[in-house]
């Protein structure tokens, strides 16, 4: 190779450096500060909560903002959301016959303990709308839920006893429920 040969793939190497040393302090610049933060154990980074798509705490884009009950009718999950719109829990449940149409209710009436449309006794019923005439809420069985007659149609949507529990403390009459698909 010649001296002006030589000469000019250093140059090329040089400008090549600086450009990948350019755009990794760019790439370096617009990363999240807590990023690189020490995690709790068990605790997920940002990145891996928004990523996986089997983190259960990972609120749905579309159901709002500020303090709310949001429940996604697909996944079949709640999430209670404070005003600074962290989630402050999330759980599974089932819902009934009847499903309310995705849109933003408020929390109408609420009963400590009472008996469910299907004949189970049921506890921290927070209701929320009516479908077809028939109320719609979130609710606890307490003790074995009885098998519904074939005939009744249910719109309680059911939890964990320390889920409705939760939810009886958070959601208050006038409450935001955000309903999703």
């Amino acid at each position: 190779m010649t001296s002006s040969s030589a000469g000019f793939v250093a140059g090329l190497t040089v400008v090549a450096l600086a450009g990948v040393g350019f755009l990794a302090y760019q790439a370096s610049a617009s990363v999240p500060a807590d990023l690189g933060a020490a995690q709790p154990s068990g605790t997920p980074s940002a990145a891996t909560a928004k990523t996986s798509p089997r983190n259960p705490a990972d609120l749905p884009a579309a159901s709002g903002k500020g303090k709310r009950v949001v429940y996604s009718l697909g996944k079949g999950q709640v999430w209670l959301v404070g005003g600074d719109n962290k989630v402050r829990r999330t759980f599974k449940v089932t819902p009934g016959d009847l499903d309310p149409a995705p849109d933003t209710y408020a929390v109408t009436s609420r009963s400590n303990s009472v008996t469910g449309t299907d004949g189970t006794p049921i506890e921290h019923v927070v209701r929320f709308t009516s479908v077809d005439g028939v109320t719609v809420g979130f609710s606890a069985a307490v003790g074995d839920p009885k098998a519904p007659a074939r005939n009744v149609r249910t719109g309680g949507i059911r939890e964990s006893r320390a889920d409705g529990d939760a939810l009886w403390r958070f959601a208050t009459i006038g409450e935001r429920v955000v309903v999703i698909r």
